[in-house]
């Protein structure tokens, strides 16, 4: 019998290709505030005598957060504009329009601060060019360091998903035979649960294969891992008992695909095969504070232990790092071992598909 394809969440923003910041942000804002007022600093500084550094000060700052706030105002505004335009010719514009707002609010400054002083077209004039000067100096050098913070994140976000993918990708060959030599003796005897454990296979491939940035929901990857634990059960028969203990969790949820499995195939290969009787493996799951947390446990024998704890580090620290790359310090991954069993705890964030 078919069974439907897990379903798997895009997990990227096509909004983000922009390379420049969300100039609407009330953080952004503040700190084009602050800069703007370093910059009035350093020109009143270089510019002025000691004695009218403040009366000077006074003036340039107020003139220079009003050509700041106005240009963050029109950023913010052309944004969504700007998004449709290849990121050289969004450069561009975006370092224009500071400029130009520069030369507006000059002119304007000019006139209500001058018409009625005595001072000539040249000094008018003066005022209005080293305003824009300064203006396409400093949105030079701002737009150039957005472009390349833009750069140096998208290096970083791609260096990610290729470890992830990598790290994705991995299913332990062992399995694979095994799920082999199952299927090859359930050809003949019962074909029917043959062709389930084909498509059970052939899921799990396919998720393994998907993109590494793409999320699938909880209940999904629940589906996955009790398509796994049916080819397992299979092949291990009466020895494998598996209880689910899983409270409040949200079946849309969001976890990178292929986290749990992993755990379960740690679990049965390090601690249900070793023992000839076999054994339970419990996984335990609620949700609370924004968190979800799950305990997989599972018997250990003590004999042999060291023979295959090796490929055992080496999953967990897959898991682990993938966890980190997608939720930070709120992916975590724990250990702790017992007399007689093994514990793995996974927690991170809840994250809902939109």
């Amino acid at each position: 019998m078919a069974k439907s394809p897990v379903p798997i969440v895009n997990d990227t923003n096509a909004s983000g290709t922009l390379f420049l910041p969300d100039f609407c942000n009330i953080r952004m804002v503040f700190a084009i505030v602050i800069i703007a007022e370093l910059l009035a600093f350093l020109i009143v500084l270089a510019s002025s005598s000691t004695h009218q550094v403040w009366d000077n000060l006074s003036l340039t700052s107020l003139f220079i957060q009003w050509v700041a706030l106005a240009s963050t105002a029109v950023l913010c505004l052309s944004r969504p504009w700007l998004a449709t335009l290849d990121n050289r010719v969004a450069a561009l514009f975006s370092y224009l329009l500071p400029v130009i707002v520069t030369a507006l609010l000059s002119g304007t400054s000019d006139w209500i601060a001058y018409t009625q002083m005595d001072a000539g077209a040249g000094q008018h004039a003066d005022f209005a060019i080293r305003n824009i000067t300064i203006s396409a100096i400093v949105s030079a050098v701002v737009m150039r360091y957005f472009y390349v913070q833009h750069q140096l994140k998208q290096n970083i976000q791609a260096e990610s998903r290729a470890r992830i993918q990598a790290l994705q990708a991995r299913i332990r060959p062992h399995f694979l035979f095994n799920s082999m030599n199952t299927i090859a003796s359930l050809t003949r005897s019962q074909p029917a649960l043959a062709e389930e454990a084909v498509m059970d296979l052939a899921d799990l491939f396919r998720v393994s294969l998907s993109d590494a940035q793409e999320l699938i929901t909880f209940q999904a990857e629940l589906e996955l891992s009790q398509r796994y634990l049916h080819i397992e059960k299979l092949r291990l028969g009466e020895r494998l008992i598996v209880e689910w203990d899983l409270h409040g969790i949200s079946d849309s949820a969001l976890i990178p695909a292929l986290t749990l499995q992993p755990l379960l195939e740690n679990a049965i290969y390090h601690g249900i095969e070793p023992l000839p009787e076999g054994g339970v493996i419990n996984i335990n799951g609620q949700q609370k504070l924004g968190l979800i947390h799950i305990t997989i446990s599972n018997p250990v024998s003590t004999q042999n232990i060291s023979a295959r704890r090796g490929g055992h580090h080496m999953a967990l620290d897959n898991i682990r790092q993938r966890l980190a790359a997608h939720y930070g310090t709120q992916g975590t991954l724990a250990t702790e071992r017992t007399e007689d069993h093994y514990h793995v705890r996974i927690t991170f964030p809840v994250e809902r598909s939109p």
